[in-house]
């Protein structure tokens, strides 16, 4: 029975670039000897990347306003591999193996609500032994900021949150895919399998690869020197015997032999370029590893000298603020007294006023024997359209400006 396999890788910048490299085929020589360039050709995409997977990256980072601290080392994206056997393929033919992979970029697409934005790009390989699809996405998780507003965010590490993530990716994908129709069996759980990643050190060992270098380095490739029909003069047969009954049979082994070496040598010299390879590999990953490790050193002591300027200035600005604060309070107050001793002193003067008017009016009219006093106000408010009361005068004042507005 067939089994639906989807896997999950996560990758750094560096890993990154070297994904695109394969997946995208850009290099020249493929050291993955699987590869058939006969048959690229046949490869294609359910989304393809127009830039390389780095620039992609900044560039939807920056497009959809992506949360979340990066550094030169963090896990910037992942890719799921996804695939079967070639017993699977082989009976569901070219058409429906094009649909398996369409249906499985769908499911990844709502897989935890990730969105078919993020997704940077998914390469079906149909020029390998077997079919399969590398689908590279951002890990981009929809929460909130500290102030409660909708962010989406990246984080690996809250994205595959849980020990048993996997698991459930796993039942997911074989739920799903078989809902479309595919007849696969869900992949075994580790626990089974006891699936695991060798270091390079376990793999010398389980190579014996130190004694299998000395074997390969004694090793001559070369015939064996067989004995001339001349120089056989103890044996008293006839030559065309002594040939076919001991020489030939003897001859047919040594080359029998010789071919048997040919293939061990071979197969040796694969193995010691593997380790040797591995090795390099390791060093490489060993001085990217170290200098990540600078690096983060750096940006943390970097943080932290931000930190102590950040507070030094938050300090002096609330200091500077509290200031500004007391000096804008001491000249509201003054201002405000101003203001208040101004009218107290204004009021003052017009009551005063409007008693010498109250006193002048009556004696105006004593003096040449007019009527009420009040009478006499009234008529000088009506003829001349002006008002005692400076209330009264600023609110008729204001009625004729509004009307002069109106037209």
């Amino acid at each position: 029975m067939s089994y639906a396999i989807i896997r999950n890788d996560k990758l750094t910048r560096v890993d990154a670039q070297g994904s695109y490299i394969h997946n995208d085929r850009k290099s020249k020589g493929h050291s993955n000897k699987d590869i058939d360039p006969t048959r690229t050709h046949l490869n294609f995409w359910c989304k393809k990347n127009e830039l390389t997977y780095i620039k992609e990256f900044d560039k939807m980072k920056k497009e959809y306003n992506l949360q979340g601290h990066i550094r030169s080392n963090s896990i910037i994206m992942c890719e799921m591999m996804i695939t079967s056997d070639n017993a699977f393929f082989n009976r569901i033919g070219l058409e429906e193996t094009k649909r398996y992979f369409k249906e499985s970029y769908k499911f990844v697409c709502n897989y935890k609500n990730l969105g078919e934005n993020y997704i940077i790009s998914a390469a079906v390989h149909l020029d390998e032994t077997t079919p399969h699809m590398h689908l590279v996405y951002i890990p981009v998780i929809h929460t909130k900021d500290k102030k409660g507003n909708a962010i989406d965010k990246i984080c690996c590490r809250d994205f595959w949150k849980g020990r048993d993530s996997y698991r459930q990716l796993q039942n997911a994908f074989h739920k799903y895919i078989t809902s479309k129709g595919f007849d696969l069996e869900r992949g075994l759980p580790v626990e089974e399998t006891s699936a695991k990643h060798e270091k390079i050190e376990d793999l010398k060992k389980l190579t014996n690869f130190e004694n299998t270098k000395k074997v390969l380095d004694n090793i001559k490739l070369e015939l064996p020197k067989t004995p001339d029909i001349n120089d056989i003069k103890l044996i008293k047969l006839n030559r065309e015997k002594v040939e076919n009954e001991i020489i030939k049979p003897k001859d047919d082994k040594i080359m029998e032999l010789y071919q048997e070496n040919l293939k061990l040598h071979n197969e040796l010299s694969k193995q010691v370029n593997l380790v040797n390879k591995a090795e390099k590999y390791q060093k490489e990953r060993d001085f990217i590893l170290a200098d990540n490790k600078e690096l983060h050193n750096t940006v943390e002591h970097l943080e932290h000298e931000y930190k102590k300027k950040n507070n030094t200035l938050d300090l002096r600005f609330e200091n500077r603020k509290r200031e500004l604060e007391q000096e804008f309070q001491n000249k509201e107050f003054d201002i405000e007294y101003k203001y208040k001793s101004k009218i107290r002193s204004l009021e003052k003067e017009n009551n005063h006023l409007h008693k010498i008017i109250d006193k002048f009016i009556v004696w105006i009219c004593h003096k040449f024997g007019i009527g009420e006093s009040k009478e006499l106000v009234e008529n000088f408010q009506d003829e001349t359209r002006t008002f005692i009361d400076p209330e009264k005068q600023l609110e008729f004042e204001q009625e004729k400006e509004d009307e002069l507005e109106m037209f």
